[in-house]
């Protein structure tokens, strides 16, 4: 059985990131494509690569157009779903509705409104099946916030060592490298090409990111008490990609050995998450255009902190792959359905 997808924000980044996986998802057929300001231009003139899909004329974003389909991706800017999905769940109550914003992530109302300045519109299940107890939530589900990119990144990288309670709960430092498509696809000037070529920039320092509470909420609710988090968020010069490097105190007692057996207990039965063999380090370019993610740990005994660099593309498994990753389980479906797409190289 064919479930009907229609898509908002099918101009940008993600919704195009969308797009393009679902293409190739074998259980489902794409309704309605919609935009803002770009309603009324071919999809072909915007989204060139998605040829498939390149005659499709864009509708308004509105829950007119939205309502009557299977599932819902809104892939709008942070503050514009809440209203929507709103209206949505009053016209379609039965549509699946998944959040690629940032609506929806966070439950604390007090750190939205601190770190968005607007008010809250809830809470919905969190779109990371490898967390633990997180597929249960998801399997059914007929509302789903997909987590930002940097916190999917950031939490796969760590949570292992906080739910076997290896780690402390203070002092967690993580830097990370994000590509401009993660900043999203309007006209910004410190993003041109001649100001990213061959420079890298830190941004959203002493924390101020506004992944950071979505992060510490994460490894919070992993950890059984307040986590911590510095989040030191830099723009390099890529597209596409994360490379984040994640440290934090080991406990007393605890060794090397420990350490590595936690995360690859946690990530043997994943479809998605591979720590590397040791000695191999994680790059970028090996997962473009995938949902995969890899990592690898080392424990700096002398500075008793363990080290985890983990890399994805930001778009895909940090946004899209993940967003059809958790709408699988919502559905009953397999949940690697539509999401076989290797890593690019070179």
């Amino acid at each position: 059985m064919s479930h009907t997808v229609a898509v908002s924000g099918a101009s940008g980044y993600a919704g195009g990131e969308v797009l393009r996986l679902l293409i190739a998802h074998p259980e489902v057929e794409i309704g309605a494509i919609t935009a803002h300001s770009n309603a009324g231009e071919r999809l072909g003139a915007l989204q060139p690569h998605l040829h498939a899909l390149a005659d499709r004329v864009l509708s308004e974003t509105t829950a007119e157009v939205l309502s009557g389909h299977d599932v819902v991706f809104l892939a709008l800017p942070h503050g514009a779903s809440g209203a929507l999905a709103a209206e949505l769940e009053s016209r379609s109550p039965s549509t699946l509705v998944i959040d690629a914003g940032a609506d929806h992530r966070l439950e604390s109302a007090q750190a939205w409104e601190q770190f968005y300045g607007s008010p809250h519109a809830g809470t919905w299940p969190y779109g990371l099946p490898e967390l633990p107890g997180q597929r249960r939530q998801l399997e059914g589900a007929s509302r789903i916030a997909v987590p930002g990119c940097y916190p999917t990144t950031c939490l796969l990288a760590l949570a292992p060592g906080f739910t076997a309670e290896l780690l402390e709960a203070q002092d967690v430092v993580i830097v990370a490298a994000t590509g401009t498509s993660g900043a999203g696809k309007s006209l910004k000037p410190h993003l041109l090409g001649s100001e990213v070529m061959g420079s890298m920039s830190p941004y959203g320092v002493g924390g101020g990111h506004r992944h950071t509470p979505e992060i510490e909420q994460g490894l919070s609710q992993a950890a059984g008490e307040p986590v911590t988090v510095s989040f030191t968020p830099t723009l390099a010069p890529m597209p596409r990609g994360i490379l984040a490097t994640a440290t934090a105190r080991i406990k007393p007692g605890v060794d090397a050995g420990r350490v590595r057996s936690a995360w690859e207990q946690a990530y043997a039965a994943e479809a998605f998450v591979h720590m590397l063999p040791e000695g191999q380090w994680p790059s970028t370019q090996s997962v473009l255009g995938s949902n995969h993610v890899v990592m690898q740990l080392a424990v700096d005994a002398h500075a008793g902190r363990v080290i985890v660099s983990a890399a994805l593309d930001n778009l895909t498994k940090g946004t899209a792959g993940g967003a059809i990753q958790s709408m699988n389980l919502a559905l009953g479906l397999a949940e690697q359905t539509g999401l076989n797409q290797q890593g690019t190289a070179p």
